[in-house]
């Protein structure tokens, strides 16, 4: 193990209702939904029609471009809807379980031995997790990355804890990484305090891990790439969520794609924070119950998650969801010039500032409208990158790509500027920025 990488920009925000390490086991549920949208890069081609009969593993989707990234089914059952919006995009497919729901495509365990790897994972319906850098997108399997990414922790706001969830899951998670091991180098990024997660992993061939210690956002595997080997152009490296390391895992070792994963229910207005144990695709109103008429659902952290409703699916590539007050029904007097106790400020204009831990219960108020960009270095305190977060900010709102790429976009994501985003008084939605400029460089390069 190489030694800790140490990073001091960046924020940690502390809020209620953190997760207890408890772990509640969902019933099957009654319908699941994969969301094509949730894939992003990736064209989709609709492989099945309402009322086919799936099993668990089966490819429901395709990539239009290349014909070998499936989507698989996480159950097994029959088609009950197929979701579309505006001219017709498709947002889900939804399958709902039936009696031989159960039923499971299979190769078995000695077929995922042959062959190119990369094939079988294309077949099975698992590359469909792999993204890449530039440009976080669904990876392609013709490509060649100098690296396969995976950070086991996160420091978002209440983010689901790794170490709690690989408990019972070790030797899948060690079987994933020794298969990933095949196709490239393995950086593997832990926090300082998952000494105990090691278990051997870094004593496995092809597997390196990296130590952080850092405020949010040292989770970030976009951070830990650009300390551990920054992308130039022309370079792609592939990343990974460990819970997918998980999947592939289960799929070495059975030769069954098994969808079951941890999820993290969180939040002020959550009764019992805690885990639940349940399918990738699962109606969201299975794990938080009834919501309020001023509560907001996000699919994923308070950062980066999108806003959900409770009729909505968990997400292809989130580990918790988490309900907070959406503020819409708040009507204060005197505004900012209330001395705020229980409100968090970063600028210390709230007398919060004194008490650094103390947690709190935010809305989803913005607080303000859109003002001019201001330059004044509030992003780099924050942004742990060896990147001008301001400057490449504005080159990708005006369109100069050529100033984009001197300034290091084909490194970033659009989560690596959460915390920038959270901290910034212009109030700019830098991730949809981010995630604009990405897809418009894409299509420059194709």
């Amino acid at each position: 193990m190489e030694q800790t990488i140490k990073l001091r920009r960046g924020l940690n925000l502390h809020l209620e209702g953190e997760a207890q390490k408890v772990v509640r086991q969902l019933p099957q549920p009654a319908e699941v939904a994969v969301r094509p949208t949730d894939f992003t890069g990736l064209t989709p081609k609709l492989l099945v029609r309402e009322g086919d009969e799936v099993v668990a593993g089966q490819a429901l989707l395709t990539d239009k471009q290349s014909g070998r990234i499936h989507i698989p089914s996480p159950i097994g059952g029959r088609v009950k809807s197929v979701v579309r919006g505006d001219r017709r995009k498709l947002l889900a497919v939804v399958v709902e379980s039936v009696e031989k729901a159960d039923a499971t495509l299979s190769e078995g365990q000695g077929a995922v031995q042959e062959g190119s790897l990369v094939e079988r994972l294309c077949q099975a319906g698992l590359f469909c997790f792999f993204r890449q850098r530039p440009y976080d997108v669904v990876a392609s399997p013709d490509d060649t990355p100098k690296g396969i990414f995976i950070s086991t922790f996160s420091k978002m706001p209440l983010a689901a804890d790794f170490s709690f969830v690989l408990k019972g899951e070790e030797e899948a998670f060690k079987e994933g990484l020794k298969a990933l091991a095949t196709i490239a180098p393995v950086h593997l990024g832990i926090c300082t305090c998952q000494e105990k997660l090691l278990g051997g992993l870094d004593a496995l061939e092809n597997v390196t891990v990296h130590r952080f210690d850092g405020p949010n956002p040292s989770g970030n595997v976009g951070v830990q790439i650009n300390h551990v080997s920054p992308v130039n152009k022309g370079e792609i490296v592939w990343t990974l969520r460990p819970q997918a390391v998980i999947f592939i895992g289960r799929w070495m070792q059975t030769g069954r794609v098994d969808l079951r994963e941890k999820v993290a229910v969180a939040g002020s207005e959550v009764a019992e924070p805690q885990y639940v144990e349940t399918i990738l695709g699962a109606p969201l109103r299975d794990l938080v119950g009834t919501v309020g008429a001023h509560q907001r659902v996000i699919n994923g952290n308070p950062l980066v998650g999108e806003k959900a409703g409770a009729d909505d699916f968990l997400a292809a590539f989130v580990s918790e969801v988490c309900v907070l007050p959406e503020g819409d029904d708040v009507h204060e007097a005197f505004g900012w010039i209330l001395p705020r106790l229980k409100q968090h400020s970063t600028s210390r204009s709230y007398l919060s500032w004194l008490m650094p831990g103390k947690k709190y219960a935010p809305d989803c108020r913005i607080k303000g409208g859109k003002r001019h960009m201001i330059m004044s270095g509030e992003y780099d305190r924050v942004f742990p990158m060896d990147i001008f977060a301001g400057y490449l900010i504005k080159a990708i709102i005006t369109g100069d790509i050529d100033r984009q790429e001197a300034l290091g976009i084909y490194e970033v994501a659009p989560e690596d500027f959460a915390v920038a985003e959270y901290v910034d008084s212009s109030k700019l939605e830098l991730q949809r920025i981010v995630r604009e400029g990405l897809d418009i460089l894409r299509k420059e390069n194709a």
